[in-house]
């Protein structure tokens, strides 16, 4: 039965009884296709699946590359995205975000090299992989400003690569020393991988990962606000989160650009 905040939604949506969700499956288990049935799967997937619900709509997936995403929220041709992106100040400017887990970048090497990195200081003068457009280069270049150069101890090279999985491709190539990746993947990867990667210290920053809408879609944003209190409030939220394994990424409450909804 879908919940009082359906009637929140705008006529469109209501009308139409779908959202259209762009979405790029590359980032397991946060999105990606089952190998077996080509099926979206992940907990974004189920999340924005349980959201819908609550919302009386379906989710129409929009597939697109991550640098298409915004262009397509702007022009309309999706509702939302809902598809691990981090929820940046800068990008605040053009949209709200409505927050749904902790995330933040994590060092890590292959596992053949652990004892190379000791502690995080190893990585000081190392090359190191990590998808261009996401917040990682900006943030291991503030870590390296603070934790090695102004150390006197040499500056990490940042490599920006096409995505995560082409770190960890370069990475295995041995083309980079280390990597950087979202701390709520790399659990995943390494319990598909045994014995294949290896974390090198704690996350360095925090992030929160946000569902990006428009700025003139407030109805439409203050409506899932709503439906995602109802989703914790039943424990349908908790539950997402635990059967991928993501229960330390969980936020204490609803949360819109980085700051709690009253």
């Amino acid at each position: 039965m879908p919940g009082a905040s359906a009637q929140q939604l705008p006529e469109r949506i209501q009308k139409a009884g779908k959202v259209i969700v762009a979405n790029q499956p590359i980032y397991p288990p946060m999105e990606f296709k089952d190998p077996k049935t080509n099926q979206f799967t992940g907990f974004d997937v189920d999340l924005a699946n349980a959201l819908a619900k609550q919302l009386g709509i379906v989710v129409e997936w929009s597939e697109t590359s991550f640098e298409q995403m915004t262009n397509s929220l702007k022009s309309g041709r999706v509702d939302i995205i809902q598809s691990a992106m981090s929820d940046l100040p800068s990008r605040r400017e053009a949209f709200d975000f409505l927050d749904y887990v902790k995330s933040g970048p994590q060092f890590f090497t292959l596992f053949e090299r652990r004892n190379e990195f000791q502690s995080m200081d190893d990585l000081c003068g190392k090359k190191l992989g990590m998808s261009r457009v996401t917040s990682f280069p900006a943030e291991t270049a503030r870590w390296s400003k603070v934790n090695c150069e102004e150390k006197g101890k040499p500056a990490i090279t940042i490599l920006g690569t096409e995505g995560s999985a082409d770190a960890r491709n370069q990475l295995r190539q041995h083309r980079v020393d280390a990597a950087v990746q979202g701390v709520e993947t790399l659990p995943y990867l390494m319990k598909q991988e045994p014995d294949t990667y290896f974390l090198i210290g704690p996350p360095f920053a925090t992030v929160y990962q946000g569902i990006a809408f428009d700025k003139a879609h407030t109805q439409l944003r203050d409506a899932y606000a709503t439906a995602l209190k109802t989703l914790i409030d039943s424990g349908t939220y908790k539950s997402i989160l635990e059967k991928w394994d993501l229960g330390s990424n969980a936020l204490d409450g609803v949360y819109i650009n980085g700051e709690p909804v009253k």
